[in-house]
């Protein structure tokens, strides 16, 4: 019988090298950073959505967060206009986007809130635009789309909490806008982490990894704590109407 196979030393050698190499082209190793291929959607771990959802995502979201946007730009220069104008979203008591203009916290940084997303969420739907025509951004404009929906989940919810307890009342319109931010601000945020945007350590961690396969009852669970808060606290009002 032939004797039993030998396994060549410089093979094995040569093995290790080419996965040495692989790892290489994957990191930077004097920066720990991931190289343009990784940066361009090479995953180091499961992808709660696709580039192609999350392109929809972002395309649909912008689309809906600019026209919540735009028509609260409106009503609040028709009310800066005439005083007396009743705004097509004031409803009722708590559902009154009049009450919630025509205070200080309607224009945080000396213009109309509503103006920051009339600028932001056409950038929003132009880059899932983008990435539906098969356009690869480079890292440093997803860093930058990150920084952006950062900002925008951080205001989003001190615009919640000066609704619930300072102002006392809500704004319809507004309320599309929370919905728009949290999806976005998540899915994006899942989406650099996963394909290593932040480092292969933050891509390869326990927190990522479990927040990519529970992405969906993080999401719900986030719903449910707001509606929770709103029911809560406006409860006053909601019971009359049962």
């Amino acid at each position: 019988m032939p004797d039993a196979a030998v396994t060549d030393p410089a093979v094995t050698d040569r093995s290790a090298v080419v996965a040495e190499t692989q790892i290489d082209r994957d990191t930077n190793q004097t920066t720990g950073q991931p190289t343009d291929d990784t940066a361009r959607g090479r995953s180091l771990g499961a992808r709660p959505v696709s580039d192609r959802a999350l392109a929809w995502l972002m395309l649909v979201g912008g689309v809906v967060g600019f026209t919540a946007a735009f028509v609260l730009a409106v009503e609040k220069i028709a009310l800066l206009t005439d005083p007396s104008y009743t705004p097509s979203c004031s409803l009722n008591p708590v559902l009154s986007c009049g009450s919630v203009m025509q205070t200080a916290q309607a224009e945080a940084f000396g213009f109309p809130n509503p103006l920051l997303g009339v600028a932001a969420f056409p950038v929003v739907a132009a880059t899932g635009a983008a990435l539906l025509a098969g356009a690869r951004l480079a890292r440093w404009y997803w860093l930058g789309l990150q920084a952006g929906v950062t900002f925008g989940l951080v205001f989003v919810g001190w615009l919640i909490f000066q609704s619930l307890y300072r102002i006392g009342a809500l704004c319809p319109y507004c309320m599309v806008v929370w919905t728009v931010m949290l999806p976005l601000f998540g899915y994006v945020t899942l989406r650099n982490a996963t394909t290593g945007m932040f480092g292969a350590k933050v891509g390869g961690s326990r927190v990522v990894r479990v927040a990519a396969q529970w992405h969906l009852v993080v999401l719900t669970t986030a719903v449910v704590v707001a509606l929770g808060l709103i029911a809560d606290r406006f409860w006053y009002y909601w019971s009359t109407l049962v």
